[in-house]
């Protein structure tokens, strides 16, 4: 017989939406916030001219290859060169290096076991980090403009120079810090993960004009009918591919030992441990785009600077060549990051060590398997099993339609990680949602049952 959790559980909808006042609260601060981000996303850098830099960007065709792969996670901001035009990638090159020392350095591991005070300190060091990558971030940024500047006849720096540089590593720097200050707030105040909706937003803010562009160049003929049903149908195809991997998960079965009833006899508790096939979620994806994009933005910009008549300058040239989007290097170095971050993010979040002694510690174990070493050692078996499996999945999700986009000449923007991320943000939003409305009713539930109490 169900009981009546399993009720409220499976009769919960959205109609019960207009009593849930916190929740509303929390999805209009969440949006507020978001706007926000979109209004910054148009203000220029200070010495900038914005209309000879989007002549020059659509001249140079600078939408193209890594700054375009670039321009579609800042959600524009790259082609606007506003104040966020670095996004939140530096931070998200910072979690890695600091994510990687904390499981290798035996200072940062100690650190890291103290718990809330050492989360807020491993936090503060990624913080400092975010900083010194956006600072070597904007001054390439800068002496990238510059350069293209130098070559163009449009004046995009007003007054180039190292004022102009300091000016804008500064504006930059704040501008990511603020970033990352608004996705802590829609964390704690909002719903959702705030830096995963930023980069969503900035992706989904895109498509209208992309989705304008595609059916314009249908219509004029420069693209053919074929490749815009082609591409309609592998986004319906990636969508549904994306919501059956990011759901499936391998339940073992967890069995605690026997317990007297009230009217006699035992009864014994079961219930399930979920392993998500896809445990690290979207982050293998961004976390190996960032780190492809930290030098190949500084090689693009410095390239571009360089005398392509002395060897360095040619090799730079070259290196940026092959590590163009696209490219089978590019791809091969993004399909093997998504691979190598599936393991090592799966490794963060789940310990099955820990796992197995909490398991001990409430009496429970998995038919069969001894508890407690026994049971860590099956639990990492299976987890690496089905890791192996959403590896496979990312990576194939990841590269195998960005590979086709760019051989078809097709905007970044329709790539698997990109879907992947709008998708996978949008399942958690709408599942942290629905907790929050599940919540709201356990406690009208609790009132209720208060009250009748009180009248009895």
């Amino acid at each position: 017989m169900a009981s009546r959790a399993d009720n409220i559980a499976s009769s919960l909808s959205f109609s019960n939406f207009s009593k849930a006042t916190e929740l509303k609260q929390r999805i209009m601060f969440t949006i507020g916030a978001l706007i926000v981000f979109r209004f910054l996303s148009f203000v220029p850098l200070p010495g900038v001219n914005p209309s000879a830099l989007a002549a020059l960007y659509e001249s140079q065709n600078l939408g193209e290859g890594i700054i375009g792969l670039f321009n579609t996670f800042s959600g524009g901001s790259l082609e606007r060169m506003s104040l966020i035009a670095l996004g939140v990638m530096p931070y998200i090159t910072a979690s890695i290096v600091i994510q990687m020392a904390a499981a290798l350095h035996p200072s940062l591991i100690a650190l890291k076991k103290e718990g809330e005070a050492g989360r807020k300190k491993l936090n503060q060091y990624t913080r400092y980090g975010t900083v010194f990558l956006c600072a070597i971030q904007g001054y390439f940024l800068a002496v990238g403009l510059e350069s293209y500047a130098a070559q163009s006849a449009l004046p995009v720096v007003v007054d180039p120079g190292m004022l102009f540089r300091v000016v804008a590593v500064i504006n930059l720097v704040g501008g990511t810090m603020f970033l990352l200050w608004l996705g802590e707030q829609i964390t704690s105040r909002g719903i959702g993960n705030g830096v995963s909706l930023i980069i969503m937003a900035g992706i989904v803010a895109q498509f209208p004009t992309f989705t304008a562009n595609l059916f314009e160049g249908g219509r004029t003929g420069s693209i053919s009918g074929v490749l815009i049903g082609g591409v309609v149908v592998m986004v319906v195809i990636l969508i549904l591919v994306i919501c059956f991997f990011e759901r499936a998960q391998r339940r073992l079965l967890i069995q605690y030992p026997k317990r007297a009833m009230q009217r006699g006899g035992m009864q014994a508790d079961r219930s399930h441990l979920p392993l998500k096939l896809n445990t690290a979620g979207v982050i293998p994806p961004i976390f190996a785009s960032s780190l492809l994009l930290l030098p190949l933005t500084i090689v693009q910009f410095a390239g571009n600077s360089i005398d392509t008549s002395t060897g360095s300058g040619s090799f730079i040239q070259q290196l940026s060549q092959y590590l163009a989007h696209g490219q089978p290097l590019y791809m091969a170095l993004y399909g093997l990051g998504i691979m190598f971050f599936a393991f090592f993010y799966t490794a963060v979040v789940f310990n099955p060590e820990d796992t197995a002694d909490n398991l001990k510690k409430n009496g429970g174990f998995i038919p069969g398997i001894r508890p407690g070493k026994r049971t860590a050692e099956y639990l990492d078996y299976v987890l690496t099993r089905i890791t192996v499996v959403g590896a496979i999945y990312l990576t194939a999700v990841c590269v195998i339609p960005e590979y086709f986009i760019a051989q078809a000449g097709l905007p970044i923007l329709l790539g698997g990680t990109s879907l992947l991320i709008v998708v996978n943000v949008t399942v958690d939003t709408i599942s942290q949602i629905q907790s929050h409305l599940l919540a709201h009713q356990y406690g009208d539930l609790i009132k209720k049952a208060k009250l009748k109490g009180r009248m009895r």
